[in-house]
């Protein structure tokens, strides 16, 4: 039986240059959604379990300049294999929504665009970790490079993605957007630079149609 066949809830991620309103984003649809009744579950990348903060640590640390791109791909994928076992499956096999800040979309466009290590070895590693696992709904929250990095260091605390140069950060929402081309019927682009109240009203009019009664 499928991943699909099995499942009961929904799974929906937010994808995004940092500094793009993912957090901001997300809580407010789970409030929203919890106010209905919803059980709804938040899955953080990379992090979400004990093991996968260890990883997160490790990946955005400052002092960690020398982590090769094949070693970043790796480790992102396994605090994702920890985070599908242990909170996103059994969350989606008992009915609830759930809502993810990042998925394989993030490695696709940050390892395979901007590190520049490929879409297929960043899919072939999803089949590993993540099984026929993917978002029913994904929410790109799109804007320039220029403009997430200014809010990303405004919050005060820079990590090692934060220190990136900035033809990095084109190359990986180029990526995303490519995604968003080829997969129509799964991704919807929000403008990110739109106020928070009109971004969550753009989240709800593209979530609201895929939820059931």
């Amino acid at each position: 039986m499928s991943t699909t066949e099995r499942r009961r809830g929904l799974f929906i991620s937010f994808e995004g240059l940092d500094g793009s309103g993912k957090t901001t984003q997300i809580g407010l649809l789970a409030e929203r959604l919890r106010a209905q009744g919803r059980e709804v579950v938040i899955a953080v990348e990379p992090g979400g379990t004990r093991v996968g903060e260890q990883i997160r640590a490790i990946l955005l640390d400052v002092n960690n300049h020398g982590l090769a791109p094949e070693t970043e791909l790796l480790l992102y994928f396994a605090s994702r294999a920890q985070n599908v076992a242990e909170v996103i499956r059994p969350a989606l096999e008992r009915g609830a929504i759930v809502l993810a800040d990042r998925f394989t979309d993030s490695t696709i466009a940050y390892q395979g665009y901007g590190r520049g290590l490929g879409e297929a070895v960043v899919r072939q590693l999803h089949l590993i970790a993540c099984g026929d696992l993917f978002p029913d709904l994904t929410l790109l929250l799109d804007l320039e490079p220029e403009v997430g990095l200014a809010r990303a260091r405004g919050r005060g605390s820079v990590n090692r993605m934060d220190e990136q140069a900035r033809d990095f950060y084109r190359k990986v929402r180029e990526g995303y957007r490519e995604l968003a081309r080829v997969e129509p019927a799964r991704f919807r682009v929000i403008d990110a630079t739109a106020s928070i109240e009109e971004v969550a009203q753009a989240v709800w009019k593209a979530v609201s149609p895929i939820l059931s009664d």
